[in-house]
């Protein structure tokens, strides 16, 4: 029982993951704005290590944890994906300069697909 509530855990928390990052996209396709994550995410860091004794209050803590938005999570686990972010930004602000401009975007719109593509792939591996 012990192994299945490990995975179902495992499993839960990367669809949390997965929802989120869904999430902000829209969020951001919508608004333009990224969605800032709160400061008690950006510190997370998981660590394999000793059990810690289990407090009441944690319990309590979990559900509220759940609502923290899951790209947050991924962002603050993998300085990976934040890299890419940051490129992809930068690549999109790029084309809106030059399209403003009325310059050639064929390059930058091929990077910001190559960036898109390997964001893909680093949020879904985690």
């Amino acid at each position: 029982m012990r192994a299945r509530a490990k995975q179902a855990i495992e499993v839960r928390f990367r669809e949390l993951l997965t929802e989120a990052a869904q999430l902000a996209e829209a969020y951001k396709e919508d608004f333009g704005v990224s969605l800032a994550p709160p400061s008690s995410v950006t510190v997370f860091k998981f660590k394999v290590g000793a059990k810690k004794p289990v407090k009441k209050a944690a319990p309590a803590a979990a559900p509220a944890a759940a609502s923290v938005p899951a790209k947050a999570l991924a962002v603050a686990v993998d300085p990976k994906i934040v890299a890419l972010e940051k490129q992809l930004a930068g690549a999109r602000k790029k084309l809106e300069a030059a399209q403003a401009k009325g310059a050639s975007t064929k390059n930058l719109e091929d990077r910001i697909y190559e960036l898109e593509d390997d964001l893909r792939l680093a949020t879904h591996s985690v």
